[in-house]
């Protein structure tokens, strides 16, 4: 798609005199100044920031030139977190620069793009570890035109793919669980041993004494390793790191390709990379959120949690439910809906979702899902029609066969769930008539 979103800056982003900053745009004010202070382990932290804009950079599948985009940053009470999607949006990258690794205050709580430019990059590479970096996120005034002057200012597009890839990724992350703990030796001997180009293999990993073994098939308690070259950005963060830990979803016999996330932990910070299921998908596409979008009450769900939602580092669905008057999984579809705004993300080492804020409304959901367009158009044709644990849908001159199954899956009869076998997400169909049999159930309430 080509429809962007600009963020404003008053300049580009320095580093000089031993002091980080970085222009913003965006929060709950006009170009806010929501962090200033030092970072307490400035070449970790430079090198961690490095990755994340290299990833930003990179397309890891059919690589060509650089993508140039920049990464997003949300400043919430205690910590700071750098976001980015590559190229291809099939890796997502997050540092995450803990109370331990910040030695100032969080003085305003938003989330901006960060203007992370050559110059820029080239400064943070030059960090040695006794250098101080000190940072301030946001210059102090906003400068606006008027008839007497102008400002100088800097559009950077962020694509909307990064929105859907934002909303994927913290519906997938949800549901992975702890699955490898490896100290840092441990993690470098065993990035070490992955295969030299392997950016379009997929691979899996057990855990295996105090470290991972490869192997070609997907057993019980094993994690996807999609593109093992795509860890690249881990390796200069190892010599910092204490432990390297390794999230995904539960495996089985004959599993497809999975999604992971990547962890290095060095006390201060965080540097993770959520890889996609295999090398030429991007999380953009994934349609994991689409269940979650489909009923009826997810847009006034979201408007109600989104008032309820704080700057606290991770939002409690448990709280939320309380306070808001309804169920956990009302929320965490709520949650979902505003995911596709960017507005809520998911931390794995947590286990509990952060709030963020963007310049989307959360209403766009039905504007980038076309699947979820579809399948409403479906139903407002009267086009679905529910007989048990079946539904047919006409679709044109075409009719297709959903199937409802015990564990709650569909299966349809369409030319692009035969190709996907429900890897990503419901078709139109599926979802049509999933939203069709929920409604019928919340009429018979």
């Amino acid at each position: 798609m080509n429809a962007v979103q600009t963020y404003r800056y008053l300049a580009p982003s320095a580093l000089g005199g031993g002091a980080l900053a970085l222009q913003t745009s965006g929060g709950p004010t006009p170009n806010p100044r929501f962090f200033r202070g030092f970072l307490t382990t400035p070449q970790a932290a430079a090198i961690g920031l490095l990755a994340v804009a290299e990833v930003a950079r990179t397309r890891y599948h059919r690589p060509v030139d650089p993508a140039s985009l920049d990464p997003v940053v949300t400043g919430s009470r205690d910590r700071l977190r750098f976001e980015s999607f590559s190229g291809c949006c099939g890796v997502y990258a997050r540092l995450d620069a803990l109370p331990e690794g910040l030695d100032g205050d969080v003085v305003e709580h938003g989330t901006t793009n960060v203007d992370v430019n050559t110059p820029l990059r080239e400064a943070l590479s030059r960090v040695g570890g006794l250098d101080p970096l000190h940072m301030s996120v946001g210059p102090d005034d906003l400068t606006v035109s008027t008839m007497d002057g102008e400002v100088v200012e800097k559009k950077v597009p962020l694509p909307v793919r990064w929105l859907r890839g934002f909303a994927e990724v913290q519906v997938l992350a949800a549901r992975f669980e702890p699955r490898a703990e490896l100290s840092a030796a441990e993690a470098t001997a065993f990035l070490r041993r992955l295969p030299k180009g392997g950016s379009r293999s997929v691979l899996w990993v057990v855990p295996a004494g105090r470290s991972l073994r490869l192997t070609s098939r997907p057993v019980p308690g094993a994690v996807c390793l999609a593109g093992p070259s795509r860890l690249v950005a881990l390796q200069p963060m190892l010599r910092f790191a204490k432990t390297l830990r390794v999230y995904g979803p539960t495996v089985r016999a004959g599993s497809a390709p999975l999604p992971s996330v990547w962890e290095l932990d060095t006390g201060a910070l965080r540097l993770s990379l959520t890889l996609s299921p295999e090398p030429y998908r991007g999380f953009s596409g994934e349609g994991a959120a689409l269940t979650a979008l489909a009923g009826d009450d997810v847009v006034d769900d979201a408007e109600l949690v989104s008032a309820l939602l704080s700057w606290d580092p991770t939002v409690d669905v448990d709280r939320l439910a309380g306070e808001a008057g309804i169920d956990a999984d009302r929320v965490r579809g709520a949650l979902a809906q505003l995911g596709t705004a960017g507005r809520v993300g998911y931390d794995v080492s947590e286990a509990a979702y952060f709030h963020r804020v963007m310049p989307y409304d959360a209403g766009r959901a039905e504007r980038d899902n076309p699947r979820l367009v579809g399948a409403r158009a479906l139903l407002d044709a009267g086009a679905v029609q529910v007989d048990g644990a079946s539904a047919t849908i006409r679709s044109g001159d075409q009719v297709y066969r959903v199937r409802l199954l015990p564990d709650g899956a569909l299966t349809c009869t369409c030319p692009w769930w035969a190709k996907h076998r429900g890897q990503r997400g419901p078709c139109r169909h599926a979802l049509a008539a999933r939203m069709m049999v929920t409604n019928r159930v919340e009429e018979r309430v």
